[in-house]
């Protein structure tokens, strides 16, 4: 379960585009800021995606990726022309084929082969339609499902919402946000040729009734469970509230929302945008990867945390250009889910499973800490942008970022293994124990 969300030109600060993401996925499912540089193929060569092969272009571009470990595909990204992406699941009345491109799949090939947002609307509604979706989503536990799109660049966004080859799309006027459930409703820009009529053929609409995305392709009993609704009312009331002044680091608070910060993770459910899992059936999502991109039209900034839970993580800089290579080896990564010290994303996950049990230290002795370094950050990255400083010397810059983040991480878990536990729901202090149990991440100090 996901969030994304997008605010045009009218509604920021400084007139661009900046989309946001929490990927929702499976606890202990790592998953990757990896960059990809521009590749060169020959005529023939084929694209391997994560369940099905399709024909390769003849070159892709540079992307910086979130993905998890295990798939070809991406939770969201962007890429050097300054497009970026996000997807949600969502479950429609329509059956999920066994085999096909995954949602995740659609993100990165749209972020390989488009320079803008409209170009990358065109081909996933191309692909769906040639190849349809499908293929299992889940990790551990399996799940089929169809997509939602965010597309954004510099100048203009778009929403996608899909039914398998179905389809219809709307171009972003201020503030959208999407998550689990299908939100396009009678107003839209495109759509799939005779979706009306194959909607009336199927029964998703009866005669006489206007034709409403929504209603007629969407379905009620995963959707309410999801609770994507409370989410997406949630995000959307924040939007709305700081219209006109939405900036970096208001989209990565809200990414960071419980409703409030005193509200401790294990009293949180599947209504909360920054979502932690638990032990029942309805709370199996973890936050697991978050990501800002600020697209400015000469240079954008793509913030990532590269770790789990937007509440206890870092959003660090990134840049891409066009044109430019960039050297990403500082950025330990690992595709397994077993513990792993040389990993960013299981350096951060020390920390953060003692944070959230221990949420009242956590949030007076090193979240205020956090948040002066995010906001030191983003003065910085500000600075420097008005300063035409180098692409070299933007490079930099992340790299010390990263490299402060995991000296902090040193000190802050120096600090939070010293402090008092706080009494949490059962059903969540049994789920993370288990998982501690299996990974051992704390005897790994």
């Amino acid at each position: 379960m996901c969030d994304t969300l997008v605010a045009t030109g009218k509604a920021t600060v400084d007139g661009t585009v900046i989309l946001a993401k929490n990927s929702d996925r499976e606890a202990n499912e790592v998953q990757i800021l990896s960059y990809y540089p521009q590749r060169s193929y020959n005529e023939n060569e084929e694209c391997k995606c994560t369940y099905i092969t399709i024909p390769q272009v003849k070159q892709t571009n540079r992307i910086l990726i979130s993905r998890p470990f295990w798939m070809w595909g991406c939770e969201m990204g962007a890429n050097e022309h300054g497009l970026a992406i996000g997807n949600e699941a969502v479950f429609t009345k329509e059956p999920v084929e066994k085999r096909g491109l995954l949602g995740m799949d659609l993100i990165r090939l749209c972020l390989e082969r488009c320079k803008n947002a409209y170009e990358a609307l065109m081909l996933t509604t191309e692909l769906i339609e040639k190849y349809g979706q499908g293929g299992d989503g889940g990790y551990k536990h399996s799940l089929f499902y169809h997509n939602s799109f965010i597309f954004a660049d510099p100048i203009d966004a778009y929403v996608l919402e899909t039914a398998n080859k179905h389809w219809v799309a709307i171009k972003v006027d201020g503030v959208r946000s999407i998550s689990n459930g299908l939100t396009i409703e009678e107003d839209y820009d495109f759509s799939s040729k005779g979706i009306e009529d194959y909607a009336r053929k199927k029964g998703y609409l009866r005669k006489g009734e206007n034709f409403n995305f929504k209603k007629a392709f969407s379905d009620s009993f995963y959707t309410y469970f999801s609770r994507c609704k409370t989410r997406q009312n949630r995000s959307m009331y924040l939007l709305n509230k700081y219209k006109g002044s939405i900036n970096p680091e208001i989209m990565m608070e809200i990414l960071k929302d419980h409703s409030n910060l005193e509200i401790d993770p294990s009293k949180t459910d599947m209504s909360s945008i920054c979502m932690h899992a638990s032990l029942l059936p309805t709370r199996p999502s973890q936050s697991v990867s978050s990501f800002v991109a600020h697209l400015r039209k000469d240079l954008p900034t793509i913030w990532a945390t590269g770790s789990s839970a937007p509440c206890t993580s870092l959003f660090i800089p990134f840049y891409l250009k066009e044109g430019e290579e960039i050297d990403f080896s500082y950025f330990p990564s690992s595709e397994s889910e077993k513990f792993d010290d040389n990993c960013y994303w299981w350096v951060h996950e020390k920390l953060h499973r003692q944070a959230i049990f221990k949420w009242d230290y956590f949030k007076k002795e090193i979240y205020p800490e956090i948040k002066k370094q995010e906001l030191l950050l983003i003065e910085k990255d500000n600075k420097l942008y008005s300063q035409n400083t180098t692409f070299k010397d933007f490079n930099l810059f992340s790299k010390e970022a990263f490299l402060q983040s995991i000296e902090n991480h040193k000190i802050w878990l120096d600090k939070i293994y010293l402090a008092s536990k706080n009494k949490v729901n059962p059903f969540f202090s049994i789920f993370w124990k288990g998982l501690e149990k299996k990974d051992k991440i704390n005897n790994n100090r």
